[in-house]
């Protein structure tokens, strides 16, 4: 199994992580970094078992590309050396209906229709199809919805459909794993050819609008979010779950978070120490700045990339 390309959060998930620390969020923005977060976890899930694999495979995740002006994405693609597998992982919660009559899922509780994940499924298996060839690969491809979460529930769920319930995961992977047959060239490039048309910045982001005035200010925690940092000596340690990493690794950390919310502002001594409010003397920022970036400009117009 080689892992070519890893799962990692998003950018829009990551600005909404950050804002979701730092202010209030309206009640559909939260919803909507809830499902993201959630969806993701799910993914995350997905990979222990994809990591496992024994068979030669190599393994692409969170997939984003393009084909006649059609974004698509795929949240997991496995190639082995029969065919390309394809996965729409889906880490639903509670108990939900599949009606044979119009084709349609349910959520029980509240009877609210959900975008049926079959047609996503078949619409991404579609697409993906449409690309190989304009590159010259014509790999068969099999999708299957994965549904990963264990109090998932799906009533009347049709058997002839590709679906992957959680339950059914250790078979289908032990079967993965009887294919014996070895990659070829083919099939690494074809691997690089996907990675090469990945599009690493989505073209459409719900993010909510925000400005530096409005967003609480200092150091978070890593492993419990919460801004209850005490500094003593090299360290930064939070009162609230007890974790503690060195201050240079803080810094950085909410100097990468600063970036990613206000790509457009310069790195500077002055914005940073305002930014990391538990920190209180600005040459301690300008050391680790120094140290871990590189300086452009002179005197008093220096910042950071």
């Amino acid at each position: 199994m080689l892992l070519f390309k890893p799962r990692k959060k998003s950018s829009e998930l990551l600005t909404l992580e950050y804002l979701n620390t730092r202010m209030s969020l309206s009640p559909k923005d939260k919803h909507y970094y809830i499902s993201l977060k959630k969806g993701y976890e799910g993914e995350k899930k997905f990979d222990l078992w994809t990591e496992n694999l024994q068979c030669e495979c190599i393994i692409l995740n969170d997939l984003l590309l393009k084909v006649n002006n059609t974004t698509f994405q795929i949240d997991a693609l496995i190639i082995t050396a029969d065919k390309t597998y394809l996965y729409e992982v889906k880490n639903f919660e509670g108990d939900y209906i599949f009606d044979p009559r119009t084709n349609k899922f349910f959520f029980i509780k509240s009877k609210q229709e959900i975008i049926n994940p079959l047609h996503q499924l078949e619409r991404c298996e579609s697409l993906l199809n449409q690309l190989l060839p304009k590159h010259g690969f014509n790999t068969p491809t099999k999708g299957a919805v994965v549904f990963i979460n264990d109090e998932f529930t799906l009533y009347q769920a049709p058997p002839d459909e590709p679906i992957i319930f959680l339950s059914q995961l250790k078979k289908h992977f032990k079967n993965l794993n009887a294919i014996s047959a070895p990659l070829s060239r083919h099939h690494f490039l074809l691997a690089e050819k996907l990675q090469s048309l990945h599009i690493t910045d989505p073209p459409y982001k719900q993010i909510p609008a925000y400005n530096y005035e409005q967003l609480q200010k200092g150091i978070t925690c890593r492993k419990c979010h919460s801004f209850s940092i005490h500094i003593k000596r090299l360290k930064a340690a939070c009162e609230a779950c007890g974790h503690a990493e060195l201050i240079a690794e803080a810094v950085i950390r909410s100097v990468r978070e600063f970036q990613l919310l206000f790509p457009e502002e310069n790195i500077t001594s002055n914005i940073i120490h305002d930014w990391c409010r538990e920190i209180k003397l600005k040459k301690t920022i300008s050391n680790i700045l120094s140290q871990h970036f590189t300086a452009r400009g002179n005197n008093r117009w220096i910042y950071y990339e």
